[in-house]
């Protein structure tokens, strides 16, 4: 999951995440890469697909699709 993201952020910090959500008094929503392992994690939540578009420094884009995770 790392090398999505470009800094090192496995399977562990986005275990952290949903427990964390857990625990918010508040509401809240993440945007995360759409990949097997994070509907995984976050199932207890209400998600949602959208495209993407990357784009970086102005250079060659790529389409994707991202989740959106309610709380």
């Amino acid at each position: 999951m790392a090398d999505k993201y470009g800094v090192p952020f496995g399977i562990e910090q986005h275990e952290g995440m949903a427990s964390m959500l857990v625990k918010l008094k508040g509401k809240a929503i993440i945007s995360l890469n759409d990949l097997p392992d994070i509907r995984k994690i976050f199932s207890g939540y209400h998600i949602e697909t959208t495209d993407i578009r990357y784009t970086v420094g102005g250079g060659k884009s790529s389409d994707s699709k991202e989740v959106l995770i309610f709380s």
